[in-house]
């Protein structure tokens, strides 16, 4: 008898763990969004988009910009708070990440990805579109 409780504390404990554990793992996903999703959702995400020309500010801290969807042409506004990336100026793409604050209609970002055209010197031009 007591063998047998000692299964079925082990099983459940068992399926506790892994159901923490899948809803943990849920929780740090951040999928790709487009612009209009993001502005619609309330948790963490990433949006990706050329960064529009002479939109950037760096002041206190913080850098905001503009992003440009390539898709749709539509803009979204981008804060982050941190150090500007070194080659940011130079940058095709960023991908941002963080949440959308509705009141401010602004990304608050918390990691930014710049992809820059010296990592594709000698691509040609259509393919540096698709990783824009």
């Amino acid at each position: 008898m007591k063998r047998r409780a000692l299964y079925v504390a082990g099983a459940a404990l068992l399926l506790a763990f892994a159901g923490f554990a899948f809803t943990s793992f849920q929780e740090t996903l951040t999928p790709y969004v487009s612009f209009d999703q993001a502005r619609s959702l309330d948790h963490n995400l990433q949006v990706a988009g050329g960064l529009v020309k002479k939109s950037s500010s760096y002041g206190d801290g913080a850098l905001s910009f503009t992003l440009r969807e390539p898709a749709t042409g539509r803009t979204l506004r981008v804060r982050y708070r941190g150090v500007k990336p070194a080659n940011f100026e130079e940058a095709i793409s960023v991908v941002a990440i963080g949440r959308y604050q509705k009141g401010e209609a602004v990304l608050e970002a918390d990691k930014l990805l710049v992809k820059c055209p010296s990592k594709y010197q000698g691509v040609s031009e259509a393919e540096m579109r698709k990783y824009s």
